[in-house]
């Protein structure tokens, strides 16, 4: 009989196992369940309770598997929490911009940088990035970068160009371009991290101690929407992996007390890397002992395309509102297909980042390339966000077992512009088709993208049910999928894209004591009210989280 630390009692508990089981109560030893029980409290003699046990009765409250989001940028979340907020409807036009930026200009000193966020130039009254000009005139004397709500474009001013080098002569480089007027002259929009190189060597470095602060801070947010497994989606993204190591110290403090899964930037990987000739067995080690066990190498990441939203997406046929325009790669084919064999045969996980479909064709082609070349069974490789993929890419995605994880708040927040803007009726109603994916049998999670859009597995679950835009209407009813089905993407579907089925994802006697309290049940509630329910609690290891006794 085993003796219980935590005794949770009159709990309506989603097991999400094999059978979606429901349960009353369970037991937690040593931080992992020792029991689960049918009734309400245990049977006479099941599990020991001493003093010491904390007991704690739900009172019909739900509890789940913790949430495991597989696809965000905490640590970039954490730094954009303290920048001049730029989005909409808070700035209704780009004069608003200029105010909030002139405001914190009148803080800061001369000469020092001026950091904003989130603004998107379609929901702006002027419909246009703000320019070089616009943000002269907000802080005449400070460096400016304001980035677009996408994270795949930003604007600076002139202070901040000339810092970079940066004048009409820098060539476009593959991937990314320079916004220009007429004459030739840099405007200050500057699209793709490609092109945004040369400014982030130029940014203002946080110290490692206030980075790793920042992102105890940002856990607690995430832990406050039940969050225990959490995703970084590019680590080194714009340096040379500094990232991972305020990752890895804040895991082994316990100052991120969620499990982190690191995706880790490819070109960190290669020959002038500074992880050159590491197989992902000998990263993983590396990872896990820097971290006390508490962080895991995910993936080896990747980028194939932009954002369709900043129109940099890589669509076979051309933007809704540019006949012209197809967005464009990151790579070209062969480069590409003989980085990701090399990554295969090193024997990473590798996730590369697709929005238009001419780019997850691409991906796919690098995927099958290498695995027809070296066969694995298990290999989990998987495309991120998925957004426009269609029933052929899926039907190859199936054949091979690649995996993805969808970014479904696309239909919420972008929606309705896709459908006016980027991408027309017939192909917004098909973006992030889950529903296809299911009948695949695809393996798949859905996540947020923070900061993209806010963190919050319930709305993603929400999202997904409902596919209501921003604008209250439904955007590809055929797509939708039902709420147990979005829930286990939230929990064991991404135990099992994290490789980790074993030991999360579902409340099973062995598992992790990691869960969720939901104050109502995802499942029977109205699909329409999910992403309202109260997260009351979360607990990772056994251990209160988030919440306090009695919540």
């Amino acid at each position: 009989m085993a003796k219980a630390d935590l005794l949770i009692t009159n709990a309506n508990i989603l097991t999400l196992d094999s059978t979606n089981r429901k349960a009353g109560s369970l037991a937690v030893t040593d931080g992992r369940i020792s029991g689960i029980w049918s009734e309400s409290e245990p049977p006479r003699n099941a599990v020991e309770v001493t003093p010491e046990t904390e007991v704690i009765n739900l009172k019909g409250e739900t509890l789940i598997p913790g949430f495991i989001e597989t696809h965000n940028h905490i640590l970039g979340y954490s730094q954009f929490r303290k920048q001049v907020d730029c989005s909409s409807p808070l700035n209704q036009n780009i004069d608003d911009i200029i105010k909030n930026i002139n405001h914190k200009a009148n803080q800061t000193p001369a000469g020092k940088w001026v950091l904003g966020q989130g603004y998107d130039d379609t929901l702006l009254a002027d419909n246009r990035h703000p320019t070089r000009e616009d943000l002269d005139k907000a802080a005449p004397d400070h460096p400016v970068l304001v980035r677009h709500a996408s994270g795949h474009i930003a604007v600076a001013n002139s202070k901040a160009l000339e810092l970079a080098s940066l004048n009409e002569k820098v060539p476009d480089p593959q991937g990314g371009h320079y916004g220009k007027y007429d004459n030739g002259q840099l405007n200050g929009v500057i699209y793709e991290m490609s092109a945004m190189k040369p400014l982030s060597e130029v940014l203002p470095k946080p110290t490692k101690e206030d980075l790793i602060n920042d992102l105890g801070e940002a856990a607690k947010d995430y832990m406050a929407q039940g969050i225990t497994m959490n995703s970084d989606a590019a680590i080194g993204l714009m340096g040379s992996g500094e990232d991972l190591d305020v990752h890895l110290e804040a895991a082994e403090k316990g100052i991120n007390p969620m499990r982190a899964q690191l995706l880790i930037m490819h070109h960190l990987l290669r020959e002038d890397g500074p992880f050159a000739g590491y197989t992902a067995e000998q990263l993983d080690e590396e990872i896990r002992s820097r971290s006390n066990g508490r962080a895991r190498l995910d993936s080896a990441k990747m980028f194939q395309d932009g954002s369709i939203q900043g129109l940099t997406g890589a669509l076979r046929k051309p933007y809704y509102c540019d006949e012209n325009l197809y967005g464009d790669l990151y790579h070209n084919q062969e480069d590409f297909n003989k980085e990701v064999l090399d990554l295969h045969k090193r024997g990473f996980r590798i996730a590369t980042h697709g929005n238009g479909d001419r780019a997850i064709g691409s991906i796919i082609e690098a995927y099958t390339n290498a695995l027809d070349d070296t066969p694995k069974t298990d290999h989990r490789h998987r495309i991120e966000h998925v957004q426009t993929a269609t029933p052929e890419d899926l039907d190859v995605m199936q054949k091979y077992h690649i995996a993805g994880s969808f970014f479904i708040n696309h239909v919420y927040y972008y929606g309705d512009r896709h459908k006016r803007i980027f991408l027309g009726p017939e192909r917004a109603a098909r973006i992030s088709p889950l529903k296809d994916a299911v009948r695949r049998g695809l393996l798949f999670t859905l996540h947020s993208d923070c900061p993209v859009t806010p963190i919050s597995p319930l709305h993603l679950i929400w999202a997904a049910v409902n596919r209501i835009t921003r604008e209250g209407e439904v955007l590809g009813a055929e797509q939708r999928i039902d709420a147990l089905t979005a829930l286990r993407t939230m929990t064991i579907d991404g135990a099992r894209l994290n490789f980790d089925e074993e030991h999360s994802g579902s409340i099973e006697i062995g598992k992790r004591a990691d869960f969720a309290v939901l104050e109502s049940d995802p499942i029977d509630i109205n699909p329409k009210d999910i992403k309202d329910i109260p997260i009351k609690a979360t607990f990772i290891d056994g251990k209160i989280v988030y919440g306090q006794k009695g919540f």
